[in-house]
């Protein structure tokens, strides 16, 4: 790669316009990774690819010359001590870097999910390794997603471009333009290669994504600390665009979803969710 681990993910917050459904009935596969150092800064110097557009009946993303949503189910030959759902063992015959999917109904937000060593090869890379201008939604590389979700990183951050025909993460706007869109929108689906996870959202903060920024989200991947929780909650409920009454407590797994909200002053727009407790369905959050 032509620029170190360090400016490549400082190119990341900056680069991605970014931050979590119903995912596919097949789920998807992820391999094991290692949980990586939380305190390297993620570099801000790479503007959104396409500014974004106001108006909330957008055209039709542009079609890649990839479908992966028309896969076909083959079985594939993984040597696994744990069992991938049949979407994943082909999506990754496909890409081995494919880790899962994401869809937020009442959004375009249907997309597979990768992990690299890095965070800058998907900034305008497509799901078959080909130069896309979109780029692929990725996971941050620091993350821990394997397959069991009790282990899975207690933030898991999504980055995504803020394309103006809505491809990858470009439909999130919908959410700031009609600040009641969420009630009917509430829901990230998200499918692991082995299994599937509902988080409900529960804010939408804007936020400066500087490198010099005093709230550098794109650090807190784990919180080892009930203070260090607490601190990202507040925070993100203080900036979000509307006051969501869902119950967040120590120990929840989170979400963000992270994109560029403007080049202008290097803000970035997070959708935050908090993975749904044993018993909870989306009829606990009817009056929300």
């Amino acid at each position: 790669m032509m620029a170190s681990k360090k400016t490549k993910k400082l190119w990341v917050t900056a680069g991605v316009c970014a931050v979590i459904l119903v995912a596919l009935t097949g789920g998807l596969l992820a391999l094991k990774y290692s949980k990586n150092n939380q305190n390297e800064t993620i570099p801000t110097d790479l503007h959104a690819e396409v500014p974004e557009t106001n108006p909330i009946s957008e055209p039709e993303p542009e079609q890649s010359e990839f479908d992966v949503k028309n896969l076909s189910v083959q079985e594939g030959n993984f040597s696994l001590n744990h069992t991938m759902t049949g979407m994943a063992k082909s999506m990754r015959q496909y890409n081995q870097d494919s880790v899962g999917w994401i869809k937020i109904a009442g959004t375009q937000v249907d997309n597979p999910i990768v992990k690299s060593d890095d965070d800058a090869y998907y900034l305008d890379m497509g799901f078959n390794h080909e130069s896309y201008r979109a780029g692929t939604v990725f996971l941050d590389y620091r993350n821990y997603f394997d397959y069991d979700a009790n282990t899975w990183s207690d933030n898991l951050i999504l980055y995504g471009h803020n394309m103006a025909n809505n491809e990858m993460f470009g439909s999130l706007r919908r959410y700031r333009q009609d600040l009641s869109y969420y009630k009917n929108n509430q829901f990230i689906e998200l499918d692991s290669n082995y299994e599937h996870a509902t988080y409900v959202i529960f804010a939408l903060p804007i936020t400066y994504g500087g490198a010099d920024a005093d709230w550098t989200y794109w650090n807190m991947l784990e919180f080892p600390e009930q203070a260090d929780f607490d601190n990202y909650i507040n925070y993100a409920r203080e900036k979000s665009l509307v006051d969501i009454n869902v119950d967040v407590q120590y120990g929840d797994k989170l979400i963000t979803l992270s994109t560029c909200y403007s080049d202008e002053d290097d803000s970035r727009f997070l959708v935050i969710g908090r993975k749904l407790r044993e018993g909870e369905t989306a009829e606990t959050f009817a009056n929300s």
